[in-house]
């Protein structure tokens, strides 16, 4: 018998579902833990390769590469313009999360989306990370995206599907970070 998996914005629907279900069942299925590994270069270059990761109940297996990722800053900044900035990484992180969680949630519940971008801008005041000015924040002082969506779905909608964005959530509300050292 020849099937044809329910497929909507490139989401396999029945898996979804199948995933929502055994995460009801389970919670504990729910529960992941993601590791990056990085390592220094030189001035501001660094790389980061991420593999491993616990997920389901158990450390994962399935993934065969390791994917890395570069930063650098440009000579302005001091670097030798190698890679994306850390901060432009955030905005790849936040516009990749945003655009996966409307269109995962999206399909779950029957809406099509033809097409999707969107522009990403934030502001950083250089003093706060320099330390000249200690009430200047050293991060994004805001950030603006826009979407360009063709697709029924209103802007209420849409604007609903992206609250499910996990890196929307780290970036709008505080995410507690330890730092630790080893010699």
């Amino acid at each position: 018998m020849i099937t044809t998996a329910n497929i909507k914005n490139g989401v396999n629907v029945d898996q979804l579902v199948d995933t929502i279900n055994a995460v009801q069942g389970n919670p504990e299925l729910a529960k992941f833990e993601f590791r990056a590994k990085n390592n220094w270069i030189t001035g501001g270059h660094c790389v980061t390769s991420a593999k491993g990761f616990y997920g389901v109940g158990q450390e994962d297996t399935t993934r065969q590469e390791t994917f890395t990722m570069e930063c650098d800053h440009p000579s302005v900044l001091l670097g030798e313009d190698k890679a994306a900035t850390p901060v432009e990484v955030v905005l790849h992180a936040l516009g990749s999360c945003l655009t996966a969680a409307m269109t995962y949630h999206a399909a779950a519940h029957g809406i099509d989306i033809e097409g999707m971008e969107s522009t990403l801008e934030g502001g950083i005041d250089l003093q706060g990370f320099l330390g000249l000015d200690p009430e200047i924040r050293k991060g994004y002082d805001g950030i603006t995206v826009k979407f360009k969506v063709k697709s029924d779905a209103s802007e209420e909608q849409l604007r609903a599907l992206a609250q499910f964005s996990p890196v929307f959530d780290i970036i709008s509300n505080p995410t507690p970070v330890s730092i630790e050292f080893e010699k």
